[in-house]
Order: structure tokens, then sequence, then C-alpha cells
């Protein structure tokens, strides 16, 4: 009976998973983390596996010494990740609680992610060192994951100066995007930030445009970004936000505008995507390329 109100409870208020794995960018997801879940009043689960990824055939067999030093380390990772939890989120107010598993990492994380309020994941683990490099780990759970996916680099923007910093959204004007954005009002709200709603409405730089009708052109994908913010902005009067209307691709101008921002969001595809899309080109870059904390909202 105990795990049944466990398991009611979980799903009615459902943690924030970090995963972790010793790496730089990681321990920085679990900063971010724990910041996010303080401020969502959620608990922080931290899970790290112990098994050894292997490309091809069965995996190495082991020995009990193995084990037991693969279980030592994992743990010692789960305590530095607590740590650091701790250090980013002080005064006590956040519940976590750490899980060292022996499933392989991406299939679990995508099996949990379906229970959690949301998956944050660092860019890249100890296996892939170079700069820029997307993890297979981040890669995996973009594309799979049931809930969003906060994907960290090696800053995790949660010190007093990017805090102050404004939420950005992509908005596409579709219905991909609007998950997307009501998870942009909600942050900044929690945040005490304002939202800065950006909309590019072509694939190719200005330059490239006709000039007859540009004008009416713009002005109509205008009406586009206020039409999907209709509504939002009386339910979170406290957001201030600031609109941009550009006639570039998304990637870049996005890109550009993160420079000044503290969290970016994007829906996992835009209006070139359909619903089996598992990520659309513009995330899927932007996952690559952006340097601040991104989230990648599924739709509904």
């Amino acid at each position: 009976m105990a795990d049944e109100r466990s398991s009611r409870t979980a799903q009615l208020d459902p943690p924030i998973l970090a995963a972790v794995d010793g790496s730089t960018s990681s321990y920085a997801a679990v900063a971010w983390a724990a910041v996010d879940a303080t401020l969502h009043h959620r608990k922080l689960h931290l899970l790290t596996s112990m098994a050894i990824e292997t490309r091809l055939g069965p995996g190495p067999m082991l020995s009990e010494a193995d084990v037991e030093w693969l279980r030592r380390e994992a743990e010692r990772i789960v305590a530095e990740a607590t740590r650091v939890a701790r250090t980013a989120a002080p005064g006590g107010d956040l519940t976590i609680t750490t899980e060292i598993t022996s499933g392989l990492v991406i299939p679990t994380l995508i099996e949990r992610s379906a229970e959690v309020r949301m998956l944050v994941v660092g860019s890249r683990g100890i296996g892939a060192f170079q700069r820029g490099l997307l993890g297979s780990v981040s890669t995996a759970v973009t594309r799979h994951a049931h809930c969003p996916v906060a994907v960290i680099h090696d800053i995790s923007a949660v010190d007093p100066v990017s805090a102050s910093r404004p939420v950005l959204v992509g908005v596409d004007g579709t219905d991909n995007s609007v998950p997307a954005i009501e998870l942009a009002f909600e942050e900044a709200s929690r945040r005490k930030v304002g939202l800065v709603a950006l909309h590019a409405w072509s694939d190719t730089s200005g330059l490239d445009l006709p000039i007859t009708g540009w004008e009416t052109a713009q002005q109509s994908e205008q009406a586009l970004l206020a039409e999907g913010l209709a509504g939002w902005s009386e339910r979170y009067p406290d957001v201030e936000v600031r609109r941009i209307v550009v006639t570039d691709r998304p990637v870049h101008s996005l890109l550009e505008e993160s420079d000044n921002a503290q969290l970016l969001i994007v829906g996992s595809h835009g209006r070139g995507g359909f619903n089996s899309m598992l990520l659309g080109s513009t995330s899927n870059a932007l996952l690559h390329a952006a340097e601040v904390p991104m989230i990648v909202v599924r739709a509904h």
C-alpha cells in the first residue's frame, strides 16, 4: 500500500531527474537542475549508471572486484553530485534522492522520462572530449524522451549575472511551439525575469528576400507572433515580454539572441516538421551550437 501511495504522489508531483556521469557538463547539469527544482518546489533525483557501454556484442565479463570498483565509483559520483546540488541551491529546502542503476543509461533515462517533470543532462559525457560535440546520451534523450529535456553545457548559468538575464523562446507560429511558449512563460515567472519571444519567418537571409510585399509580409508575421503569445501574458502578468520578428534563419537569429539570455527554449520540431518527427533541424542545430542551457519541449 505504501508503494502505491508513493507512486501516486510521484505522478502528481513528478521530480526533476538529472543524469550524472562524473563529467564536467554533467555536474553543471546537476547545478542547473538543483536551482530549477528549487524554483518549482520539486524533488531532485540524481541518477548514475554503473553499466559499461559497448558498441557491439555482449558486455565484458566483470569480476566481483570490478563490480565493486564500479559501485564505489558510482557512489563517489552521486556524492559529488549531491554536494554540487547543495552548493547551487543552499538553504535546505531542496529534497534530493540518489540512485545507482546497473542498467544502460540511455534506455533507463528514456523510460524514466515518462514519469518526471523534466530530464536534465550534460551536453557531453566523459567519452565526448571535443568542444562542441554533443554526447550520445544528450542526443538520444532529446530525440526520444517523453518529457522536456534540458541540455546543459559546461556553464550552468546559475550565477547572479546570468540569473538576471531573460528567458528566450523560439516561436514559429505552429502548434508545435505552444508547449515551448507555455514552459518559457512559467520559467520566466519562476525566475522573476523577462521573456524574449523570437520569431524568425524566413529560412534565408534578409538579402535574399524579394523587395515587393516585404512590409506586408513582416506585418503579417508580427501578427502571427502576437497571436501565438495571446493569452499567456494575461496568465503571467508578472512577465515582461519583448517580441522580436526577424527575416533570418531561426538557428542564426536564436543563437545570436541567446548571448543575452540565461535559458533557451524551443520546440522539438518546427514548421517544417510533423508529429512523428524525432527532432527538427532547428532544435538539433541549436543543441550543437548553443552555449546557454537549452530546453527542448516535445508537443503534447
